[in-house]
């Protein structure tokens, strides 16, 4: 039967039996006036009944409670004797104690102490004592005090010291429910207490019971334990018993007084081995209290005697009367001391804690009497007992550290500090996870499988992956792997555990040891499966990127990472590129990573290299095939350089200096993908003052892509077998050295000085090449260069002379002053604004407008096979400028006019002239005289510029004229439109019928559609009454014309959409 609360149970009667017996004994006197001298007689029937209640007790920790329980009866029974006749009748119903109370006899101290001594309980004692209020428990301990010193024995000397250490050893919050309820029984009764007695009634009860921090009643009974070994010292002879008596002394005047400073903890290495001494002195020791103890209450209790907790302090006054009598012990006790200790083999307990505690408490004084005002008295008194403590230390030659401590035990006292999660047990982790000595031992391995909760933090994880690789690469046997298994598993489940924010500086961790490959360099266990692991894992969250939670991908793909860090990002990396759309998803997933911005060395210290840019490299760069992978590779690369809630995974700097600097040769079969990476990466603002372009090598960089635009003077040139970037790169190529022009400032290089040479370095390298590239970098120059153009453009211009200059270039004689301006004009749009303003032409001159208008053509059609998508409609639009303000003379023929039109055509004047335009400038460029002049492949490009450009004329007519309105609404422009359609498509089958390539019909084909598809819209807009009749005469003159053109499949397409028209037409009503 477990112990109630003051219950009458089985136990407490065979308790009841044992007093019983005692009390015959004692007989004719009561127990109440039992003297010391009787307890040998009167004990053993008090000691054996508790010894059948320890029989009969399922576990020795219900035996210790059952000894607790009996001590609190007895003690409660001796401070509360028994109620008066008259208040039985309420006792029985508001005492808990009253049934058992009336079993017990009345006791005294005598019975208390001898009790506790025969069960070698002092701890239990002192929780009892320091559980009653203040005023009783310092009146107890007096008794205890005036009771060790009558009639003193060896027994009484042990006792009184053992229960002086527990004091001090005490912890609060730690009372049970045995102490609480002896307590609370005590503070119930107190006021009642007989005065007879000797106990005065407390004045207030506090709800924290016998607090040691409550001053002066605290620190007054920790003087009452001084007061008791001066009354005893003289009684203790065994040296033994003596270096008790000292310790504990020494300990109290150095922990619970000023003397303490507030300094950090012993370090846990010092800690450990203080333990382990202490355990290993107790286990060779068999005097030792604690020498039949298991490991792990020898730990407990060892611990505990190291974590003294300062909780009260004595006076000044009442440390000096410590200090005193301290002094006048060690003058009584030195020599007598220093000859046994120097004589003995070997160290007990109590001899080592002595001396450990006077080392310490020696450099505590010093440091007192350092940073401390002390009276005469008092500096006189600190003086001698150092001389006295440093000479008594000088002439032991005995070793604080005992003799052969075994590495086992050290190694068990901290794994038993580990499991029993004793107070510096999470310091303890960090030891065992860096002493290789102990690793990898069984108790090591279940130690850690047992605790893995205690061991997840990254650097603990971290340590414990440095000891596995160690471990494995020394060992290969089966045992071993078996042994790695375990651990491995252990270690990524702690590692599981940790937050994102921890795992990853273990992953950090683990690419600063063993870089990109990562355990799996030396982990053959993890290669076991991993492939498939890594499979399964990606192939889980590509497909389900919409539904899965980046918090779950992130924790699956964590697990991977610490494993093979390279292997992983190199799969999300592959991903990323070829699953459709996962590339966003992916470069989350890899920035919540930042472990990864790991730059590695390779033997190169000087050149270290991002891990994610190489693993771009080898898993992705080379292998691109499609323009859909090759967006996911530029956006994913840009996510990665400007993730939306997290840091950079890779910089700007790595991005261009693995991706671009490499490839920016023409002949380069990446050119073209480097040359985006390279507009992306402009575009990522910089994160510091000073720009990442700089480590790019801005000015070569410059230089590299004037060389690839100038390679695009000889674009139709080029042998057909040689890379060349293609005319379409050619306007992404002048975004970039126009980004790079606003980029590149003085700021990024060294000195202003330097600024000067590399601005002259580049502007010497780029004379060498065609002359428009020097009007690209006007903005990098400034003030430091003119414009530099040829001659012949000062021929048709005004150009100020402070900011343009003339350059002697054979290829442009006489008369190709318009074609420098029209290449001029290409450059930029703001430079064509400039030319335009510029341009000097007689208008009242009709000799000169003609012959700018001749050579205007013959500059166009030169100029045209080379220009960009870009360049070209800017020239559309100097086009345009110069037909509004009737510069360029255009005349409109009526070769395609069977009748002349009574319309308003001066709207659409300017879109006519445009259509002549081309068609004479197609006349000239397939005439005889330039029927070589382009390669076959070149028409195709111009067939395209051509065809964007009357895409944009039929939108810009269609918004000229408005929407075609339905037949109740007013009637619009619709026959005009109508007319110039006709016009158009005229036009475009004459530049058809004269293109030598007949491989450029498809562009064709889709315009002249549009143009038929908005003629049949407009025209069916118009309710005219002769609109019937005319669009069937339109429609029959559409048709002759497309019947002489010689392509076939042109024809045949155009005729069946006219036969569509025609046969909308006849169903509508006259």
């Amino acid at each position: 039967m477990e112990p109630g609360p003051w219950g009458v149970c089985e136990e407490t009667a065979i308790l009841h039996g044992g007093f019983l017996l005692a009390a015959r004994l004692t007989q004719p006197r009561p127990l109440r006036e039992l003297r010391k001298a009787d307890w040998p007689r009167v004990g053993p029937p008090i000691t054996d009944a508790l010894g059948e209640i320890g029989t009969r007790c399922p576990s020795p920790l219900q035996h210790s409670l059952w000894k607790k329980e009996a001590v609190a009866i007895v003690w409660a029974k001796v401070l509360l004797p028994a109620p008066p006749a008259a208040s039985l009748d309420q006792g029985w119903e508001q005492d808990d104690f009253f049934s058992v109370g009336r079993m017990i006899p009345d006791l005294n101290h005598t019975v208390l102490f001898e009790l506790v001594k025969a069960l070698g309980a002092p701890q239990l004692f002192v929780q009892l004592l320091l559980a009653l209020p203040r005023d009783v428990c310092r009146s107890e301990l007096e008794h205890l005090v005036e009771y060790i010193a009558g009639e003193t024995s060896p027994s009484d000397i042990r006792f009184f010291l053992d229960v002086w250490w527990e004091v001090m050893k005490h912890k609060e919050g730690q009372e049970d429910s045995t102490v609480s309820m002896f307590s609370t029984l005590i503070r119930q009764h107190g006021c009642e207490t007989s005065l007879d007695d000797g106990l005065q009634p407390p004045k207030r009860f506090k709800g924290d019971p016998g607090s040691l921090n409550d001053t002066p009643a605290a620190t007054s009974l920790l003087m009452v334990l001084i007061e008791g070994l001066k009354q005893t010292y003289r009684s203790i002879t065994l040296p033994r018993m003596k270096c008790y008596a000292l310790a504990n002394l020494v300990e109290l005047l150095s922990v619970f007084t000023e003397l303490e400073p507030e300094s950090s903890p012993l370090p846990v290495t010092e800690y450990l081995d203080k333990i382990s001494c202490v355990v290993s002195l107790w286990t060779r020791d068999t005097e030792s209290q604690f020498h039949h103890r298991e490991l792990d209450e020898k730990v407990k209790e060892a611990e505990r005697s190291l974590n003294l907790l300062s909780m009260v302090r004595l006076s000044r006054e009442e440390l000096f009367v410590g200090l005193g009598f301290l002094c006048s012990l060690l003058h009584a006790w030195e020599e007598e001391l220093q000859g046994t200790l120097n004589s003995s083999e070997e160290l007990c307990y109590e001899t080592y804690r002595f001396l450990d505690t006077l080392a310490t408490f020696g450099k505590k004084l010093v440091c007192f009497s350092e940073s401390r005002d002390l009276g005469e008295d008092e500096t006189y008194v600190v003086l001698e007992l150092t001389q006295i403590t440093k000479r008594f230390l000088k002439e032991i030659s005995v070793s604080l550290k005992g003799k052969d401590l075994d590495a086992s035990l050290v190694s068990s006292v901290a794994m038993t500090i580990i499991e029993q999660k004793l107070d510096r047990h999470v310091e303890m982790c960090s030891i065992f996870v860096s002493e290789k000595t102990w690793a990898f031992s069984k108790d090591w391995v279940d130690c850690l499988v047992k605790n893995k909760a205690l061991f997840q933090k990254p650097e603990l994880v971290l340590k414990l992956l440095k000891m596995l690789v160690n471990f494995a690469t020394s060992r290969q046997d089966k045992e071993a792997q078996e042994l790695q298994m375990q651990v491995t598993k252990a270690i990524v489940e702690c590692y599981t555990e940790l937050s994102l924010a921890d795992k990853n500086k273990v992953i950090s961790g683990v690419l600063a040891s063993w870089g990109g490959p990562g355990l799996s360099l030396n982990l053959q266990v993890v290669m076991e499966g991993f492939q498939e692991d890594l499979n399964v894992t990606f192939n889980q969250i590509t497909k389900s990127v919409s539904d899965q939670g980046l918090t779950r991908a992130v924790a699956s793909v964590a697990r991977l990472m610490l494993l093979y860090p390279e292997a992983t990002v190199k799969q999300v990396c592959n991903l990323a590129v070829v699953n459709l759309g996962a590339h966003q998803f992916l470069a989350q997933i890899l920035c919540s990573f930042p472990a990864l911005s790991f730059l590695e060395t390779h033997n190169d210290p000087g050149r270290p290299c991002s891990l994610v840019v190489r693993c771009l490299e080898e898993a992705v760069w080379g292998r691109i095939s499609t323009v859909r992978e090759e967006e996911q590779f530029l956006e994913f690369l840009a996510f990665l350089m400007q993730p939306s809630s997290a840091a950079p995974l890779v910089s700007p700097a790595e991005v261009t200096k693995a991706f671009v600097l490499p490839y920016l040769k023409s002949d380069s079969a990446q050119i073209e993908l480097s040359l985006q990476i390279l507009s992306k990466v402009l575009g990522v603002q910089s994160c510091s003052e000073e720009h990442w372009i700089k480590s790019c090598h801005p000015f070569p960089l410059l230089l590299s892509l004037c060389k690839l635009l100038d390679g695009y003077t000889k674009y139709w040139h080029q042998p057909r077998d040689q890379l060349f970037p293609s005319l379409e790169t050619k306007d992404l190529l002048q975004n970039i050295l126009c980004q790079l022009c606003e980029v590149v400032r003085p700021e990024t290089v060294p000195s202003p000085e330097l600024w000067v040479q590399s601005l002259a370095w580049l502007h010497r390298k780029v004379a060498l090449l065609d002359w428009t590239i020097g009007l690209r970098l006007k903005k990098l120059y400034g003030d430091h260069f003119k414009n530099e153009v040829p001659a012949t453009l000062f021929e048709i211009c005004t150009l100020p002379e402070d900011e343009w200059t003339s350059q002697p270039l054979p290829a442009y004689g006489l008369g190709s002053g318009l074609l420098a301006w029209m290449e001029c004009c290409c450059v930029s749009t703001a430079l064509r604004e400039t030319m335009l303003t510029l341009l000097t032409v007689n208008v009242d001159n009709p000799e000169e407008v003609n012959l700018f208008s001749k050579g205007f053509l013959v500059a166009l059609i030169q100029v045209l096979p080379w220009c960009s998508h870009s360049e070209w409609k800017r020239l559309v639009h100097v086009v345009e400028n110069l037909l509004e303000r009737q510069i360029l003379h255009v005349p409109y023929t009526l070769e395609y006019v069977q009748y002349m039109p009574l319309l308003n055509l001066r709207p659409f004047a300017c879109y006519l002239q445009f259509s002549v335009l081309f068609l004479r400038g197609f006349q000239l460029l397939c005439s005889s005289s330039c029927s070589t002049w382009l390669p076959a492949e070149a028409w195709l490009h111009v067939v395209q510029l051509y065809c964007s450009t009357m895409t944009d004329l039929l939108g810009s007519i269609k918004n000229t004229a408005g929407p075609p309105l339905h037949p109740a609404e007013d009637r619009t422009s619709t026959q005009e439109v109508s007319f110039i359609c006709i016009q158009m498509f005229c036009h475009l089958l004459h530049v058809a019928a004269m293109l030598p390539n007949k491989e450029c019909g498809e562009p064709l084909v889709v315009v002249a559609l549009e143009i038929l598809s908005q003629y049949e819209a407009f025209s069916s807009a118009d309710t005219s009454p002769s609109n019937t009749l005319r669009r069937a005469n339109e429609r029959h003159f559409l048709e002759s014309i497309t019947d002489n053109v010689g392509d076939e499949a042109l024809r045949g397409t155009l005729l069946q959409k006219l036969s569509k028209l025609g046969a909308r037409s006849a169903g509508e009503p006259a």
